[in-house]
């Protein structure tokens, strides 16, 4: 599955979308009309060009395989997807996932999932002598580029990602969302800027466990995505975002930065103000926009970063998108608009907005900081 042909033949946009995003620390299940109605509340922040959410926790009797969860144009790419994952792993189970009719999305495209283990007897190929999970986004990464008309939806365990065409509460009726329960949940309303509305293009992006749901626009897109190639990540999206989830799986798992020094990566200090540090600060600080100064984000940006055990949100230096953040008893709730918040959970204990630049990073029970 790939974008239109004419990429840039489209009428740019003012740039809106809504993120919303909800954790509950001790992983208690969360029903799906809590994203739902949250991201319904932001209904405005699209254009119907794009919706999306991300769960954890859903699929808990094979928590122990990787879920490919995939959208192909038709059954000819499903084919060879699959032709490419019965190479590289053995399939526990293949089933279409449930959707529904919905008016509002008259010709979605064939969606499938997955649920496989790494053959015990790895094939040959460049990627099949590193670590578990690079074995996994090496699979990811051919089958985005080599099979015309199919992407990978999301590769992570225990979770989904589920986006297409359309508004969120379209979307969540089209996956029938409403029947999952998840102890984490992302929501993404797009309205595109530099990019056409397309299935691939909806949010969140994926690689892993990664999900990332995104407002604003990466001006840095380019030199990011050249930097990623050079470390063997194939964006084949043409979207922004998709740089972002990347970028995550090669600073903080390959690299094994924090996420408080990803962010750091992400949304520097400026220089001056790096010169008005202490000594060890302003070497650490240094150091990470010398070497790193390629995965840089520029450009007005609010994101949410999820995976199995962590709801992380930042955005830009001088905070250009919102993002509020809230909590009550154990869930911690991140969103563009308090107003979703509020919708879903009246009565909260705490509410505030991060500073520009500053990262709110809530893990999980049984998770060390990171």
């Amino acid at each position: 599955m790939k974008a239109p042909e004419k990429y840039y033949d489209f009428e740019k946009d003012i740039s809106g979308c809504g993120v919303f995003g909800v954790i509950s620390k001790r992983r208690e299940c969360i029903p799906g009309d809590v994203p739902i109605r949250a991201m319904a509340c932001m209904h405005d922040r699209g254009n119907g060009l794009g919706g999306g959410f991300a769960a954890y926790g859903i699929y808990p009797e094979l928590a122990d395989k990787y879920c490919f969860q995939l959208l192909c144009d038709d059954h000819h790419a499903l084919d060879k997807a699959e032709e490419i994952i019965k190479i590289f792993f053995d399939i526990n189970e293949s089933e279409p996932i449930r959707t529904r009719k919905v008016l509002s999305i008259p010709d979605p495209p064939l969606i499938w999932r997955f649920f496989v283990y790494p053959k015990e007897l790895r094939p040959n190929s460049r990627f099949s002598g590193g670590s578990e999970e690079d074995y996994i986004v090496g699979v990811v990464m051919k089958i985005n580029k080599e099979v015309p008309g199919a992407f990978v939806l999301s590769s992570g365990k225990n979770m989904g990602a589920f986006k297409g065409v359309g508004y969120p509460e379209d979307i969540a009726e089209f996956y029938r969302l409403d029947e999952y329960s998840a102890y984490l949940w992302t929501g993404h309303n797009r309205f595109p800027t530099n990019t056409p509305g397309w299935w691939g293009g909806a949010h969140p992006f994926t690689i892993l466990d990664w999900s990332i749901v995104h407002n604003g626009e990466i001006s840095s897109y380019g030199i990011n995505r050249r930097y990623l190639c050079t470390h063997g990540y194939e964006c084949t999206m043409d979207t922004d975002t998709e740089v972002v989830a990347y970028l995550i799986d090669l600073l903080v798992r390959k690299h094994g930065l924090s996420r408080e020094l990803a962010s750091s990566v992400f949304a520097p200090p400026f220089w001056d103000d790096i010169e008005k540090m202490d000594v060890k600060q302003k070497k650490l600080y240094r150091a990470l926009r010398t070497t790193y100064a390629s995965a840089m984000l520029n450009g007005p940006f609010a994101i949410l970063v999820a995976d199995a055990d962590s709801l992380w949100g930042l955005n830009d230096r001088i905070k250009l998108r919102p993002l509020v953040v809230a909590r009550k008893d154990d869930r911690v709730y991140m969103s563009s608009e308090e107003s979703a918040i509020r919708l879903v959970c009246r009565d909260l204990d705490e509410v505030w907005m991060p500073k520009a630049g500053e990262p709110v990073i809530i893990q999980a029970d049984g998770c060390s900081n990171g």
